[in-house]
């Protein structure tokens, strides 16, 4: 018995598609062998007929049989996509994507395969049609399909776990984030503002300094106006006052900048407002030698 490579089931499947080719053929060509014969009955008549009743015939004849061979082609080409239509269905139903290939439909070989296997099947053997072969609807998929769709389910579900729980690990990290982000941010507000404080701080000690230096001066120039006998004296004094005065600027300046690039620490703050401090002391102490 010739085979076509398939499983029992699918070979079984189309034994019953011949089956209903070759039944659909069979009455075809009775309607054919029926044309020739009305023909026959209705116009062959007489004994001789001329060419033009011959033409006239043959005409007739080839219209009618036109016909019931083109009805009989275009009927196989819709009944064969309504064939594939089912199969691609069933193959949908399990996201199945089928393919053909046309070219294969003229491979001479493969025609006369199943020329053998028909020959075979339904000439040679008698076979009748079983149970199975007789069938309406296609035969559902063995377990092997559903299992397979079991297993693919399976992993399909186990990698959306996996993935859910990653998803929450991302979730719960990106909101330990945001928290940090949050306190950082608040963290540099309050610096900010204590750097602001600061540095009002510190300029209201200059100016405060400023004004006192200011006055100093007024009092040296007043003092070196009022009293000539001791202009020497007076200048050296306002000589060392103005070194003092250029090296206590200098310290603030160095101060500030050290301020400014550590703002964050508050013991140097503490240490320029005991610097401070001490330079007042030290400005008092000139004003009391100024005045003796």
């Amino acid at each position: 018995q010739a085979e076509l490579g398939l499983n029992e089931h699918h070979q079984n499947e189309v034994i019953n598609y011949m089956r209903f080719a070759r039944s659909k053929r069979g009455l075809r060509l009775k309607t054919v062998d029926s044309c020739f014969q009305d023909l026959k009955d209705s116009r062959l008549v007489e004994e001789t007929f001329t060419v033009d009743e011959v033409t006239d015939m043959l005409d007739g004849l080839q219209t009618v049989v036109h016909s019931e061979v083109e009805s009989e082609l275009i009927n196989t080409a819709y009944t064969n996509v309504l064939l594939l239509r089912q199969l691609f269905s069933q193959a949908e139903k399990w996201y199945l994507k089928l393919q053909t290939d046309i070219s294969e439909l003229e491979n001479r070989e493969l025609l006369e395969q199943v020329a053998e296997f028909e020959k075979s099947e339904f000439t040679s053997s008698n076979k009748k049609p079983s149970a199975d072969l007789i069938k309406p609807k296609l035969a559902p998929l063995n377990e092997g399909g559903s299992e397979l769709l079991n297993k693919e389910i399976a992993r399909l579900q186990e990698e959306n776990e996996k993935l859910k729980t990653r998803l929450k690990t991302i979730e719960t990290q990106a909101t330990t984030a945001l928290d940090e982000k949050a306190k950082l941010e608040k963290s540099l507000k309050d610096l900010q503002m204590i750097q602001g404080d600061q540095k009002a701080n510190v300029n209201q000690d200059i100016t405060e300094l400023e004004n006192k230096v200011a006055a100093l001066k007024c009092q040296f120039e007043k003092t070196l106006n009022d009293s000539t006998a001791n202009q020497k004296s007076l200048e050296e004094n306002l000589v060392t006052t103005k070194h003092d005065l250029l090296k206590v600027q200098d310290q603030l300046s160095t101060a500030e900048k050290e301020l400014e690039k550590k703002f964050q620490q508050t013991a140097a703050y503490r240490n320029m407002k005991e610097i401070l401090m001490k330079k007042n002391e030290q400005i008092k102490d000139l004003r009391k030698r100024l005045s003796k």
